[in-house]
């Protein structure tokens, strides 16, 4: 009987240390999956971000706000620089935000009420394959979670600046002096250069 009731006793406790083990192991398998719930977040933000700033470009490309935008650039004869109208690019800054312009206001109303950060800078080639970045919206140092987003923009000779001091002055124009941050990459026919968008998110 003595014996009966020892088995009896063991088995409880065998069983109570199954359940106590058990609770542990749930716990941990918990646990372990937070950090990987995180990242899952963090990448559904920056998806959604991305398309933000895709939605952007393609709309603003579609109206002719884009194209607008990459040579909305003021520079004067007694000046050998220039830089986007009304900006401090001269020391690499650009716009605070965005540019005074349709495009700047797009920018502005995607990202204002989404507490996202933005950069915005404008890539070019010139004939030997050089890269110049010029900087057209800096508003700080991404985030190692920001994303970006590119779209291309072809500029021909009789592409006018926007700049509203400029009046019909080409891009082409400026190219003897360069005063305008392109170069012209196909002398002698009707392209200008390709310059790509870039537009980098984070969020703050």
């Amino acid at each position: 009987m003595v014996t009966v009731r020892g088995q009896a006793h063991t088995l409880e406790a065998f069983v109570a240390a199954l359940l106590v083990l058990s609770g542990i192991s749930f716990a941990l398998g918990t646990t372990a999956v937070t950090p990987l719930s995180a990242s899952t977040s963090n990448q559904h933000v920056g998806n959604q971000e991305r398309a933000a700033a895709v939605g952007v470009l393609e709309a603003t490309e579609a109206d002719g706000s884009l194209a607008e935008a990459v040579v909305y650039w003021n520079t004067t004869p007694d000046d050998d620089s220039g830089e986007f109208y009304g900006a401090n690019n001269s020391d690499g800054t650009g716009y605070a935000t965005g540019p005074p312009n349709e495009f700047g206001r797009v920018l502005n109303e995607t990202f204002g009420d989404r507490r996202a950060a933005f950069n915005v800078a404008v890539v070019s080639f010139d004939r030997n394959g050089s890269r110049t970045t010029t900087t057209m919206v800096r508003m700080g140092v991404p985030s190692d979670d920001a994303v970006t987003a590119t779209r291309q923009v072809v500029l021909y000779d009789d592409t006018t600046l926007s700049s509203p001091e400029l009046g019909n002055v080409s891009a082409a124009a400026t190219d003897s002096d360069r005063r305008f941050y392109a170069s012209d990459i196909d002398p002698g026919n009707r392209l200008f250069n390709v310059v790509e968008v870039r537009i980098t998110v984070w969020r703050i």
